[in-house]
């Protein structure tokens, strides 16, 4: 990661009132973003490392593409409103935000599918080793996946598992791929890229990282960090909606030589000959699958806009005063109620979330919610906060902690309609 922009001075830690707050957010140099959001100033949203906010540009955007390109323009329009493009056009918005060169990155179908895509790859690449190593504590479905193509490939495929701390040492001469999660859905840790990319690198296996809890949060460098490959969802810090598309990242020194396991016509060199046998497109392009999603993906091209102008050190600096003002309160308003912060304190380990641990998470979280702090829970007993840097507000983040710590101090969360929990948690 970059260092920060010197526009941001300074640490925040506690603020010592509201109006120490307020003071913070009118000194901010990217305080002009909420305001191209489309957020209730009454409630404090921390969520957005589960789904982000709804730019203001989002609907009339998607509104124009329903009520002229598709119904005047009908078929035409994957000519005539560049339908067609898509993809690879959303894909370059971006590759600046994660360091990358904009024909590496193809905007395409869903996380999960595009984690089958690249590690499906990356077995190939590597017919004689037999291990997908990765962590513990990655995401589950980037495990499922993985083992899913393990069953599937039979032969000896498994997937290796270990403990954070075991990654390096794990990286032998058996690892085909190396798939990590960059920053820790559960505490926000960060890894190391860099380092454990030139680890895999060293080894002769190939990397892939999920960029869903860093890409839009911090100053994410596949290139200078000499990343293989990466994925990640449109949904949470990009702000493309609920089930927006996801995106894949290929570096330019694979491309010819690797290719996507799912050989979709999207992803044919020439899509539109309908030829009977399948001829990769150059490029990134052969990632490709289905017909895109034009709706979707428009959603997400108006939301990449709004980061036009905006310098991703500023927001990985913004991310870390946010987070780090929460914790300063967290450690002093908190004591003795039963929290403890389970984030990593160094600044350069953790993401754009502080996650807090309590026995019962789950009531805490819901009577949180019902007093306009919307945070969310991961078994068995965590609190999360995402603040999204883009339109988080050190006055959230006090609103937050004081709304805790009455729920805490009260036992509101004992109520009974807080016992009953919602199919997403």
């Amino acid at each position: 990661m970059n260092d920060p922009n010197p526009a941001f001075q300074g640490r925040v830690r506690a603020p010592r009132d509201r109006a120490a707050c307020e003071k913070l957010d009118e000194a901010d140099p990217l305080r002009h973003l909420r305001g191209l959001f489309d957020l209730d100033d009454q409630v404090a949203y921390l969520d957005g490392n589960s789904l982000g906010a709804a730019p203001r540009s989002v609907a009339p955007r998607v509104a124009r593409v329903i009520g002229e390109e598709w119904s005047r323009g009908l078929v035409g329009s994957w000519n005539d409103a560049a339908w067609i493009e898509a993809p690879a056009r959303v894909g370059a918005m971006l590759a600046r935000l994660l360091g990358a060169a904009p024909d590496e990155v193809v905007c395409c179908d869903s996380t999960s599918v595009n984690v089958m895509k690249l590690v499906g790859a990356a077995m190939s690449m590597h017919p004689r080793r037999r291990v997908i190593l990765t962590e513990h504590n990655n995401f589950p479905s980037d495990l499922y996946v993985a083992e899913g193509l393990a069953e599937l490939a039979g032969q000896g495929w498994r997937v290796r598992r270990v403990l954070r701390s075991q990654l390096d040492e794990a990286l032998d001469e058996d690892v085909a791929a190396l798939l990590l999660t960059h920053v820790d859905f559960t505490t926000g840790y960060v890894h190391d890229m860099r380092a454990l990319t030139a680890a895999a690198r060293a080894a002769g296996a190939t990397s892939i990282w999920d960029l869903s809890h860093s890409a839009g949060a911090l100053d994410v460098d596949l290139g200078g960090c000499g990343a293989d490959m990466a994925l990640g969802c449109g949904y949470k810090y990009l702000n493309g909606g609920p089930g927006a598309p996801a995106y894949i990242y290929v570096s330019r020194r694979l491309h010819g030589t690797v290719r996507s396991p799912v050989w979709g016509w999207m992803g044919h060199a020439r899509p539109f000959a309908f030829a009977p046998e399948y001829e990769p497109a150059p490029g990134v392009g052969s990632f490709l699958a289905g017909t895109p999603s034009i709706l979707a993906m428009t959603a997400l091209e108006a939301a990449l806009e709004v980061w036009d102008g905006v310098d991703i050190r500023d927001v990985r600096q913004r991310s870390i005063n946010l987070t780090e003002a929460f914790i300063g309160l967290v450690d002093e308003r908190c004591e003795g109620l039963g929290v403890e912060v389970v984030s990593p304190r160094p600044a350069r380990l953790r993401g754009a979330q502080v996650t807090l641990r309590h026995p019962s998470a789950y009531e805490v979280m819901l009577a949180l919610r019902d007093r306009g702090v919307v945070g969310d829970t991961r078994p068995p007993d965590l609190l999360r906060f995402g603040f999204a840097p883009l339109y988080t507000r050190f006055t959230d983040a006090w609103d937050a902690v004081e709304t805790l710590v009455d729920v805490l101090r009260t036992e509101a969360w004992r109520e009974d309609r807080f016992t009953r929990r919602p199919l997403v948690t």
